[in-house]
């Protein structure tokens, strides 16, 4: 596996480097520290591209523009100190396939890693009632994640209708509390620890989500929970 990361600050390479590491042996990393070595060092062969948007050389959100113009293929994340939702709107909407804010967990961004190398999408928490109508399914375009989107249940059309509301009355106080961390990119252990449940009780919880959303797996869940959080805002 290659995996690039640009970043300004050598402390966040670093600390990126190091658990990513854990996905698994042999990683090969391409490190760059502003835009001109984003380019020099980004080619067709990597399997991911963490970005960060405040960097040398950066004007605006052109850099990651660039990027997904020479290297389609390539799956890009946006990793930043920013918050604010439209920022991370305007990224998602240039065909990244994720965005992780600085201020989340190291267990947090190698989920949302994982779901994207997966073929998934990572939206922050924060952006699931934020994000248009439409911006989700646009993803499903994009290399790797066209199986994924009408894989699950309410995007792909097999949701027999359902709606937000009746999501809700399907489903517990506690598993609403699951499927939130779930769309946070935690695992299970981390789950169960934030809602002092065990991990055989988050997964008994995860298999009610799954036959309510109608969907096979964890990935399908977050994307069907999405969808029909923006069908509510459309």
């Amino acid at each position: 596996m290659k995996i690039l990361i640009a970043d300004d600050h050598r402390l966040v390479i670093e600390a990126v480097k190091a658990k990513l590491s854990e996905l698994e042996p042999g990683i090969e990393f391409v490190l760059a520290m502003s835009v001109d070595e984003l380019l020099a060092g980004a080619t067709d062969d990597l399997d991911l591209a963490l970005i960060d948007l405040n960097m040398p050389g950066a004007d605006g959100q052109a850099h990651i523009d660039e990027i997904r113009q020479r290297h389609p293929a390539v799956p890009v994340i946006v990793l930043s100190g920013y918050e604010d939702p439209a920022i991370m709107r305007s990224a998602l909407e240039r065909g990244v396939l994720g965005f992780i804010p600085k201020a989340y967990s190291p267990e947090v961004m190698l989920s949302a890693v994982r779901l994207v190398l997966a073929g998934g999408v990572y939206v922050p928490p924060m952006m699931l009632t934020a994000v248009p109508a439409g911006i989700v399914a646009g993803m499903a375009q994009q290399p790797g994640t066209e199986a994924l989107v009408r894989g699950g249940g309410a995007a792909g059309g097999s949701s027999g209708g359902q709606t937000l509301e009746h999501l809700r009355s399907v489903l517990t106080e506690r598993q609403v509390e699951v499927l939130q961390l779930l769309s946070q990119g935690k695992p299970n252990k981390l789950i169960g620890r934030s809602l002092g449940i065990s991990e055989g009780t988050v997964k008994i919880h995860l298999a009610a989500i799954f036959r309510a959303l109608n969907v096979r797996n964890r990935t399908e869940a977050v994307v069907a929970a999405q969808a029909l959080t923006e069908a509510q805002q459309a």
